[in-house]
């Protein structure tokens, strides 16, 4: 098979260890810049151009979309679907996983446990917000950002309405969610590969931060989840039809939380963190899933 990774930059440690494994299974392995591809639209004719020559002969796709260009990446990997290319993430699971509110919105309609979360349009009426949340103290996030950025602990009413005010004045709307005091500054990352969770590992957040990231100077240790755990993560990955995800969540007196599921998740810190391969794991899910002759509709 010829198997394509999407990606910006070949010389990043998820690029390297996706061509490394499509090698090892004995596949043909390339990456392609899908910030440079140019999307050719006719009647019957799907194209995809990079280097202004037309992509040709490739069995799937390995999406890593970076935030800042969801769009345009989510646009290339549409048209690689409408080409009948299989893809291990689809198009409209990146999008729905981006929006912050909608990827909340799913997931609550399908049952999954999240932290109270309120939005609205530039109120005047922040004092509101901040107690249907249960605050002070609230988390502030902006609709995208990754790696705890765009993400505020607003710890009095005082500098949760001047926060949010802020936000307002640069037309910027905003979720404030409920502040989960118990989590202490830990999450866990559990890492979906199909129906599978296939590695997972506990985040605690540097003295003084409460974002876990490990970006972010967080530390990471190996865990086995609890079946309680594992429902959630798998559950909240396929509400958002996502099937090789990062499932955050953090642990409540109300059980586990989720918190995102993220459509390009960094390898790194969980092959490091678990010494998995995961990697080869997802060359392994494109194999049993290409001769399946996939007509599930998840994501679509």
């Amino acid at each position: 098979m010829k198997i394509a990774v999407l990606s910006t930059n070949p010389k990043l440690y998820s690029t390297k260890r996706l061509v490394e494994a499509i090698r090892t299974h004995g596949h043909e392995a390339l990456v392609i810049n899908h910030a440079l591809c140019h999307v050719m639209i006719e009647e019957e004719k799907p194209v995809i151009l990079y280097k202004n020559k037309p992509v040709e002969g490739i069995d799937a796709i390995i999406p890593r979309i970076g935030a800042s260009v969801t769009d345009y990446g989510c646009a290339v990997v549409r048209q690689f679907e409408m080409m009948k290319v299989f893809t291990t993430v689809k198009s409209q699971a990146i999008m729905r996983s981006r929006n912050k509110l909608r990827s909340l919105q799913i997931l609550s309609k399908a049952g999954v446990q999240i932290p109270k979360t309120v939005f609205a349009n530039q109120t005047k009426d922040i004092e509101s917000l901040i107690h249907l949340v249960g605050g002070p103290p609230v988390i502030i996030k902006l609709l995208e950002g990754t790696q705890g950025v765009g993400v505020v602990l607003a710890e009095s009413e005082t500098a949760a309405k001047s926060t949010i005010e802020a936000f307002y004045g640069l037309k910027t709307n905003v979720l404030i969610q409920e502040y989960i005091a118990e989590s202490k500054g830990a999450d866990i990352r559990a890492f979906v590969v199909g129906n599978k969770i296939v590695a997972a590992m506990k985040r605690q957040g540097k003295a003084g931060d409460f974002r876990s990231n490990l970006h972010r100077g967080g530390k990471a240790t190996p865990i086995l989840l609890t079946p309680q755990e594992e429902k959630a993560a798998l559950q909240a990955a396929r509400a958002l039809g996502v099937r090789v995800a990062g499932v955050d969540m953090i642990l409540s007196n109300r059980g586990p939380m989720i918190m995102e599921v993220n459509s390009s998740p960094g390898l790194e810190g969980i092959e490091n963190c678990t010494g998995v391969n995961v990697a080869d794991l997802i060359v392994s899910f494109i194999e049993e899933k290409i001769p399946a002759d996939e007509n599930d509709t998840i994501g679509v």
